[in-house]
């Protein structure tokens, strides 16, 4: 079988890292084509004298020029920048796999690009299906595309459907840790910090995401996404709290028969998986010792507490533009939030009044998509402001 090669759009985040380590335990089944990274040159320039790819992607000549000075002359590859070498990249004919993990709106038209030309897709940005779900699965479905999940709650899922046909799966179930907030009393959590929120008990990720987590609206992400993916109705994709993070995904059959899948948790079993799809091959993650005893927890999310939860419910039922009103809103209330420019519970306060002050529309194209995106980040900085106007400067340092 010839190697597979790879574009990895978001090579230096843990994604793009964990990708490229599967790589490295499987010498000679990947060739690596391209990647792309943000500013973190000093990594990228490791894995250009290790992976030896034809063409690197960064954000803009700054980072051009530091990657420059970090490489020696004969190991500089094609060099090439901003967005659109996002999706030149993607679109090589030299790729055949592209895996997509750059966090926000930024990866989207590279992704929706490889559909449309068929690729199989490791997906790990959330944006691509957020915000633009209808479009990205007919682009699939019109191009035979292959689109893998990578998060570890749609990769199980993926994986338990496999145990019988799409119309006997009655339910999908997704699993939360639920974050570093899961004990603590809704009246607290108004004060607490981002390093507070940063302490995430079982995942180390990026920052935007690790917030997302201890408010819950990453797992709603994961049930839009879950929707435009296996296509199940918000009413059939339940949410349960697990702590231990061991079960990733179940599905519940049309018999009552309800299928699990359990790894450890180590992004590359998932990744590899994306990569392998439909084989199996030995995977370097820790294995789960069945000698020892251990105890799982299963309970409902409280949504009252974590009302972003319920947003992302209330916005997939909405259709349209709601979901990607709600994503570049909470972007930018989890930026001011680690500004320390908004309280930890402004964050739900301001998705909601964006959702409501946002006309809702059914974009058309991914530049549609965009625009909406951009606008609802607008709003969502204006509310930011009213709010911390509103608050005084004498009264608190943050906005609520």
């Amino acid at each position: 079988m010839l190697p597979r090669n790879l574009t990895v759009l978001g090579s230096t985040g843990s994604i793009g890292a964990n990708t490229l380590d599967v790589v490295r335990q499987h010498s000679g089944t990947y060739r690596v084509f391209a990647l792309a990274a943000g500013r973190n040159t000093a990594l990228l320039s490791e894995q250009i004298r290790e992976f030896r790819p034809r063409v690197v992607v960064l954000p803009d000549e700054a980072g051009r020029a530091e990657l420059l000075h970090l490489l020696p002359k004969t190991e500089v590859p094609e060099i090439l920048v901003g967005p659109e070498a996002l999706v030149q990249i993607a679109i090589a004919p030299e790729a055949d796999t592209v895996m997509s993990s750059i966090v926000g709106v930024a990866g989207l038209e590279a992704t929706y690009a490889a559909a449309c030309l068929g690729k199989r897709i490791g997906l790990a940005n959330k944006e691509s299906l957020v915000s633009a779900g209808k479009l990205m699965m007919e682009a699939v479905a019109r191009h035979n595309a292959e689109l893998i999940p990578v998060d570890s709650e749609h990769n199980g899922a993926h994986q338990c459907l496999r145990a019988g046909s799409r119309g006997e799966a009655r339910k999908l179930i997704l699993t939360a840790s639920g974050g570093p907030f899961r004990n603590t009393p809704k009246a607290n959590l108004d004060t607490v910090t981002p390093a507070d929120a940063l302490k995430h008990p079982t995942w180390k990720m990026g920052n935007r995401i690790t917030i997302d987590s201890a408010t819950l609206m990453n797992k709603g992400f994961e049930v839009i996404e879950a929707h435009w993916l296996f296509a199940f109705s918000p009413d059939d994709i339940e949410v349960v709290v697990h702590p231990q993070s061991s079960v990733h995904a179940m599905v519940e059959y049309e018999d009552g028969s309800v299928i699990a899948q359990i790894s450890a948790t180590d992004m590359r079993m998932p990744i590899q998986y994306a990569l392998t799809w439909p084989d199996r091959a030995s995977a370097p993650v820790p294995r789960i010792d069945w000698t020892q005893a251990r105890a799982w927890d299963f309970h409902a999310p409280d949504f009252d507490k974590f009302p972003l939860l319920g947003l992302a419910y209330d916005s997939l039922r909405m259709g349209g533009s709601a979901s990607c009103i709600l994503n570049a809103a909470d972007e930018i209330a989890v930026e001011a939030f680690l500004g320390t420019r908004l309280s930890f519970t402004g964050i739900a306060r301001t998705v909601r009044e964006t959702l409501e002050q946002m006309p809702h529309s059914e974009p058309r194209s991914i530049a549609e998509v965009l625009a909406v995106d951009l606008a609802a980040r607008d709003k969502a900085r204006e509310i930011i402001e009213k709010s911390r106007v509103m608050v005084g400067a004498g009264s608190s340092s943050w906005g609520n």
